[in-house]
């Protein structure tokens, strides 16, 4: 098999339980780009198995640790652990992850369902290579109507791969739908954001439904997921969505779901939240559930501004015994500082708050133990007192 030999700083990564080793800590490579390699410390103690990248500043995304090998068929049972997961889960929905990346010791690979239909990410060189294959596999698992590969994320490019949006089997059409407990949509898998919606807040969503009640303020609503989802306990439903395109949507999804009388309104929620605050308007659910504000650590004092205006202006517009619902979803903000930012908003705000529930992204997207950057989306169910 290919090799790769890494620096003592390699080996401590990689003992630790990390499943990236980077280009700075990589020494002798015996290997083409994309290999499914043997990963060796200086004196040639053998690490495990991994992908490997000679353009990305990831150059090792280990597969297998302590030495051991990887086995021939490592693709196939992988493929088909992590569909047996998401099987023993009972997830009331249609549309969900079926694989995540490292998170099912499958790095930078990618695959949802939705409906009859599989939407695809290859985001490295390795599993852009092993494309044909995994279709294979997956085809003969679980029979789609269609596989999609929607490879046109950003992060490829750091891989020196192309942007493709192909279908890679079977034919997909152009709009697809689906079902998340009651509500439903039509998607879009070619152009929707990420593989056609954002799947990692269903849980969060049945969880804030618990606890909602009153009149909803739904923030950066997107497709009105979080509006569609507790509209059936609320008195009123205001969705602020700074595009047309998602606000027509949410209008469609409504309508779809036969759910009326939501006030949707397409400005800008920095703007929107001062202005509801100047009117001395007042909700009893908030929604706040940002873009990722932090895409990277230098962008994180910024970030941070902005998770404490927005959680301070919900605060004040959030009646006695209400319910906020707050999120980010930047790994780069992790849950202890995410959690200290939120704290310092009801601080500015001059207002009590007890935890209600503290929780991340769904199961069908698990968390690998040791690598941080896996646990990226925090969602905090809170209630003012």
């Amino acid at each position: 098999m290919p090799s790769v030999v890494v620096t003592p700083r390699g080996v401590e990564r990689a003992k630790s339980g990390h499943s990236w080793i980077y280009r700075s800590d990589v020494g002798e490579v015996s290997a083409a780009p994309g290999d499914v390699v043997d990963v060796l410390g200086p004196r040639g103690r053998p690490l495990g198995s991994a992908f490997y990248s000679d353009r990305s500043q990831i150059a090792l995304r280990l597969l297998t640790a302590g030495g051991a090998a990887v086995a021939p068929d490592f693709l196939r049972a992988r493929l088909d652990q992590a569909i047996r997961f998401r099987e023993s889960l009972g997830i009331d929905a249609t549309a969900y992850r079926i694989v995540h990346g490292e998170g099912d010791l499958l790095p930078s690979l990618v695959v949802d369902r939705y409906g009859d239909y599989l939407a695809v990410q290859t985001l490295s060189q390795a599993t852009d290579r092993l494309l044909p294959q995994i279709v294979a596999v997956l085809g003969e698992r679980l029979r789609p109507a269609g596989i999609l590969a929607r490879n046109d994320a950003k992060v490829r490019a750091l891989e020196g791969l192309e942007p493709a949006v192909t279908v890679v089997a079977g034919a997909v059409p152009e709009r697809v739908p689906v079902r998340e407990g009651r509500v439903g949509y039509d998607v879009d898998l070619r152009s929707g954001q990420k593989t056609g919606l954002f799947l990692d807040q269903r849980e969060n969503r049945e969880a804030a439904l618990r606890y909602a009640h009153g009149r909803l303020l739904d923030a950066f609503s997107y497709d009105g997921g979080f509006a569609l989802a507790l509209a059936p306990a609320c008195t009123g439903v205001v969705a602020v969505e700074i595009s047309a395109d998602a606000s027509a949507r949410i209008h469609a999804n409504a309508a779809r779901n036969g759910i009326g009388g939501i006030d949707v309104r397409t400005v800008n929620v920095f703007d929107e939240l001062h202005e509801l605050d100047r009117r001395d308007e007042r909700f009893d659910t908030i929604v706040l559930d940002p873009p990722a504000f932090a895409k990277n650590k230098a962008s994180v004092p910024k970030a941070l501004t902005g998770y404490k205006e927005i959680n301070r202006r919900a605060l004040r517009l959030l009646n006695a015994g209400g319910i906020l619902v707050t999120c980010t979803c930047s790994h780069h903000v992790d849950d202890v500082l995410f959690e200290d930012v939120v704290r310092a908003a009801a601080a500015d705000a001059g207002v009590a708050v007890s935890i209600v529930e503290k929780r991340i992204q769904g199961r069908d997207h698990p968390v690998l133990l040791g690598v941080p950057e896996t646990l990226y989306l925090k969602c905090l169910i809170l209630r003012k007192l």
